[in-house]
């Protein structure tokens, strides 16, 4: 067994450094030496003998580090960046992204077929006539001996008349899949012509004359040809820019300090709505727990009573809501609400002949929020309090009865006071929950209906975590950027919340 481990443990090292090795020789040398250090403390832990307990935390405390940590200090990182849909590249891949343009010059198109010969298969030679011409002289290079995804590095090719270059003994003409594979090679072809111009690949069987369309300078900034115009790279702004500020997509990513959070606050446009949707999601969240600890504070009172006959089917039946997945739940209410041709708009307009716009009135579309999430939030809390009535003495009630007190003195006298304390940090998780109700926005409403002439999308529906998301992945927006910067909040807010739960926790527990 032992020298199975000590194998065990040498294969693990073997394939450590080998893996190291392969980022290296690939260029990356900061992610080899972090792998090594990580490698080589996993590599310690488990080969020591006073490592021990280290071998059951380790998994643990990696997972959290590499699951929780590193996605919140990368999102962190990119509140503090341009990030978005214009500003994707790293400044080195922007600017090799434009070096890479050309133009073609359309009257040096010319086609291109790759031919192997029958007594030389490895040996392939590349035909080539002018696009627009269909008799004529056809040119022809030298027997090239081309490998797949290996690019040519030779210089100009020359070609010369298929017939001074003699006749193809039975000559195979390339499929177009063959054609294809051989891409990277020829893509680094150069073709010399006699009057010394020299061809580049411009499409799978077509070369031509090619002029790059940015000349770099050794400053960092990029010539356009054509214009003579010069565009410098600004790092306030992730663009190459000219004097006069005109700039040239793509941008790429810079960091910009604190002004997506001063965005947040200085900008109108995006403060006004922001303001309104922290309000509505302190609401929502809010009501939410009120709402659903009445409902499921009531009902597991009334259900307590043991004089109640069926109780326990009643229980049963209310816990139900809960048991069902709650997207299913969610989609079913949204049928339910349609204006047109919802069961509850049907039932309205039987008794009292009205047809509520539930999806299209900013006020109503909250209400009908608030009423479904009470719907799928009360079980919970019913069932809570269920176990925490059961734990109170009935003594108390014994001895209440016989000072001839009411049910509902004994509620607010013994009832609400013993079960609030240890309830109180599970209210404060659910609030945390809602307050990132994602998937019930999204499904329900979607966070419409949206605000007028706002800049960046946003709906009244909206809470914070759909509204960032709407400005990171939807819409007009994919400002990554932004929408860190309120993740980053929200995390704050969040991280406040269970604070104050730890806090009230071991308090609860003690008195309860």
């Amino acid at each position: 067994m032992k020298l199975l481990r000590m194998a065990l443990l040498a294969l693990c090292a073997v394939v450590l450094l080998w893996g190291v090795w392969v980022l290296y020789a690939a260029g990356r040398p900061v992610v080899a030496a972090s792998v090594l250090a990580v490698g080589s403390l996993l590599w310690w832990v488990y080969a020591s003998s006073r490592t021990m307990a280290w071998r059951y935390l380790l998994p643990g405390v990696a997972g959290m580090l590499i699951f929780v940590a590193l996605p919140l200090l990368y999102t962190v990182h990119i509140g503090f960046t341009n990030y978005s849909s214009s500003h994707l590249l790293e400044q080195s891949r922007a600017r090799a992204y434009l070096l890479e343009q050309f133009e073609v010059e359309p009257q040096s198109v010319m086609r291109a077929q790759w031919v192997r010969e029958a007594s030389s298969p490895q040996a392939l030679r590349l035909r080539l006539w002018p696009e627009a011409q269909t008799q004529g002289v056809v040119w022809i290079t030298p027997a090239l001996n081309l490998q797949p995804a290996v690019p040519y590095s030779g210089p100009p090719v020359p070609v010369q008349p298929e017939a001074e270059g003699g006749t193809l003994a039975a000559p195979q003409v390339l499929s177009l899949r063959q054609t294809i594979a051989l891409r990277d090679a020829v893509r680094t072809l150069r073709i010399g012509l006699p009057d010394g111009r020299v061809l580049s690949y411009t499409g799978v069987n077509e070369f031509a004359l090619a002029q790059p369309v940015w000349l770099p300078q050794e400053d960092g900034a990029l010539l356009q040809r054509a214009s003579g115009v010069l565009y410098r790279p600004n790092l306030q702004t992730g663009y190459f820019e000219t004097a006069q500020g005109e700039r040239m997509l793509p941008g790429f990513k810079v960091g910009i300090g604190w002004d997506n959070y001063r965005r947040l606050l200085a900008d109108a446009n995006i403060r006004g709505p922001l303001a309104a949707i922290f309000v509505w999601t302190v609401m929502f969240a809010g009501l939410t727990v009120v709402l659903a600890t009445a409902l499921g504070m009531s009902l597991a009172v009334v259900l307590n009573w043991e004089a109640l006959k069926y109780r326990h089917v009643y229980r049963t039946l209310l816990f139900l809501p809960y048991a069902v997945p709650g997207f299913i739940s969610i989609l079913v209410f949204k049928g339910l609400f349609n204006q047109n041709f919802g069961e509850i708009n049907a039932l309205l307009d039987a008794l009292f002949g009205v047809r509520p716009a539930w999806f299209a009135d900013p006020l109503l579309a909250k209400v009908m929020i608030l009423m479904v999430n009470t719907w799928l939030g009360y079980p919970y809390i019913m069932v809570l309090c269920t176990g925490l009535i059961k734990a109170i003495p009935q003594d108390l009630y014994e001895a209440s009865a016989i000072a001839g007190a009411r049910p509902w003195q004994n509620f607010w006298r013994i009832t609400a006071p013993l079960i609030m304390r240890p309830l109180t940090p599970l209210l404060i998780s659910a609030f945390a929950f809602n307050f990132n109700n994602f998937v019930l926005i999204s499904l329900l409403t979607d966070g419409r209906p949206d605000f007028l002439n706002t800049q960046l999308p946003a709906g009244t529906t909206d809470i914070l975590v759909s509204y960032t998301y709407r400005i990171a992945f939807t819409d007009s927006g994919q400002n990554f950027g932004l929408a860190a910067a309120i993740s980053t909040l929200i995390f704050v807010m969040i991280a406040l919340m269970s604070l104050a739960q730890l806090k009230l926790m071991p308090k609860g527990q003690s008195k309860s």
